[in-house]
């Protein structure tokens, strides 16, 4: 059983600060998020896109974003359970909760920290009738590790950012990768549809155009995907492949977490903005775009405000026999379990009499 002092579900951008602000109060954190990977959307559907309300950041890629807060929290050591989702909540008599993943992975901490942005996302499926029959047998929502790809012959779907990113990624490990995409224009980063255009000329991936995946064949696993082109005149495509990997995006929702007694209100998670933003479960927090509030912003920097504020009110709860006096970084530095020290150079000035 994994322990740890905040458990937080949902490792977006909101659920990785608040291993920050955690830390700066010496809490040890630990992650669970459905994705294979940090990040959230940020991550999975536009790690190219520009965010420009990121205080001091006029303008930063969301796979930027990601990338600076993960080194921002490296310090303090947080541990991860991806690719797994929260399913149950168990409330224990001394009022520590034990949280199990639909692995059975339980983890166990006095408080819990619900950032789950939009909830648990779980990814759009093509409708293909027999498309469960691959899964994990050539059919894959995520790619989890690219080196199971290599001289494997891929069929990637979809038009937007991941589905690019993939495609370029694979390039250089795959034998053969084909891009389908339902129509001639792409909606991803102008950079990566080029990069795909300049691999495409080479010969390094085959783009297909105006053309859906509409069946899969196989006797026990993936062998055979079936294309139908727009052009009548080219009708269906039987093509042999090793792996298909629609990308189409994710779907969110409040998934299992709905069903913890939570109150709920239009799909959110109603809290006290108020004081800590606690449910109406005590030691259990929302913050981020999961909760509801009167006056609430869906933004990813009220979500960091609010993983402050929750940080405080949390440390409290483990340590209700202790008062932590809040510190600006800019006085007391930042200290990490690492054994790490980042602190301002103190000058030392000495008076000389005259």
């Amino acid at each position: 059983m994994i322990k740890t002092d905040i458990l937080i579900i949902g490792a977006g951008p909101t659920g990785l600060f608040t291993v920050f602000e955690a830390g700066l109060l010496k809490l040890k954190t630990h992650l669970i998020d459905a994705l294979p990977q940090p990040g959230g959307q940020c991550s999975e559907i536009y790690p190219k896109k520009p965010i420009y309300d990121i205080p001091a950041f006029p303008e930063i890629l969301a796979g930027d974003l990601v990338k600076n807060l993960m080194e921002q929290i490296r310090p303090f050591s947080p541990g991860f359970t991806l690719g797994e989702r929260a399913e149950t909540l168990e409330k224990l008599d001394d009022g520590t909760f034990i949280v199990t993943t639909n692995k059975g992975t339980q983890h166990h901490a006095p408080v819990v920290a619900i950032a789950g942005g939009l909830g648990s996302f779980e990814p759009r499926k093509p409708p293909i009738k027999n498309i469960s029959d691959y899964e994990d047998k050539g059919v894959s929502y995520f790619i989890k590790d690219p080196e199971i790809y290599r001289n494997r012959r891929v069929v990637i779907a979809g038009g937007g950012d991941s589905a690019l990113d993939w495609a370029i990624y694979l390039a250089d490990i795959a034998s053969e990768v084909a891009l389908v995409h339902r129509r001639a224009e792409f909606r991803g980063a102008l950079d990566s549809v080029e990069r795909v255009s300049e691999l495409a000329k080479l010969g390094k991936i085959e783009m297909i155009t105006n053309a859906e995946v509409v069946g899969l064949r196989g006797e026990n696993e993936l062998e055979q995907v079936v294309i139908r082109h727009k052009d009548e005149a080219r009708g269906e495509e039987f093509r042999e492949v090793d792996d298909f990997i629609p990308l189409f995006g994710l779907s969110p929702k409040l998934g299992p977490i709905g069903n913890w007694g939570l109150e709920i209100e239009k799909n959110a998670i109603k809290v006290d903005n108020s004081y800590d933003y606690q449910t109406n479960i005590p030691g259990v927090y929302a913050i981020g775009d999961v909760n509801t509030y009167k006056g609430k912003l869906k933004l990813i920097l009220s979500g960091f405000h609010e993983a402050a504020i929750m940080c405080q009110s949390a440390y409290q709860k483990i340590h209700p026999d202790k008062k932590f006096v809040l510190k600006y970084t800019t006085v007391g530095g930042v200290e990490g379990f690492d054994g790490t020290k980042k602190e301002a150079k103190r000058e030392v000035v000495q008076s000389i009499g005259v």
